[in-house]
């Protein structure tokens, strides 16, 4: 590289720089009008390691949100999604099942930090999820009308009751928009659908899935160590740190 190319980290990091010195200013100019002085942070950095609260820990196995109908869809269906191999575990295997009823059952499902408020066009790909219905509702209501396709279509049986080239028939469907279910939009479902099944297989245990850090393991991904900044630049190489989750931090038990 020669003198005049700009280094792109330092470029990143320039930016940055200049957006905190820019916020940094106007928050100084509002605490000199409330009568609140302004901290001067020089040469420290403005955190302590390992002060953050202690995260909710998801534990157990029973299921919080899902029905028995319902679970009989999504256990063989993430397994669809990912099954067992030699390279790693199932979604089931990981515990994905969990990871998903545990997010219906909280504050995504309740669509806490969605915005469902009208109108509800079909919209497009780019503008993202457009329903009036909460992801634990469109999980509700589209299992239903997948089974209910399924009972039409594949004389009477049940999604798990399917071979697996035809639960793969099913799921191709849905992924394309090609299957007509009644009163909801199974496309628009199996989009959630995947994404929160990779998300309960690659998070970190603490949500309920990826059990025994197993996905991490596969990957090679040593987890939630505090400093990776030594690794940044040095690629293709093996991080040395054993496997660890948020919970298994020192400090971070409950009590």
């Amino acid at each position: 590289m020669d003198e005049h190319n700009v280094n792109r980290r330092r470029l990143l990091m320039g930016g940055v720089l200049i957006g905190t010195a820019g916020a940094l200013g106007v928050l100084a100019q509002q605490g000199a009008r409330s009568g609140v002085p302004s901290e001067i942070i020089n040469g420290v950095m403005p955190w302590r390691d390992g002060a953050a609260d202690v995260p909710t820990i998801t534990g157990g196995t029973e299921y919080r949100y899902f029905t028995a109908d319902e679970q009989a869809f999504i256990e063989p269906a993430i397994d669809r999604i990912i099954p067992i191999d030699p390279t790693g575990p199932s979604a089931t295997e990981a515990n994905v099942h969990i990871f998903l009823d545990r997010q219906m059952a909280g504050s995504y499902g309740r669509g806490d930090h969605f915005y469902l408020g009208g109108p509800w066009p079909k919209g497009t790909p780019e503008q993202g999820y457009q329903s009036r219905l909460t992801p634990a509702q469109l999980y509700r209501v589209t299992i239903s009308a997948i089974e209910e396709y399924i009972k039409r279509n594949y004389d009477g049986k049940t999604f798990k009751q399917l071979s697996v080239t035809n639960q793969d028939t099913v799921l191709k469907g849905l992924q394309d928009g090609t299957i007509a279910l009644d009163s909801t939009d199974g496309k628009t479902f199996f989009t959630m659908f995947l994404q929160n099944v990779l998300e309960g297989y690659f998070s970190d245990p603490i949500y309920g899935g990826n059990k025994d850090m197993a996905a991490w393991k596969m990957i090679g991904f040593p987890g939630t160590h505090y400093d990776y900044r030594e690794w940044v630049e040095r690629h293709g190489e093996q991080v040395p740190y054993a496997t660890v989750g948020i919970k298994g931090r020192p400090g971070w038990s409950e009590s």
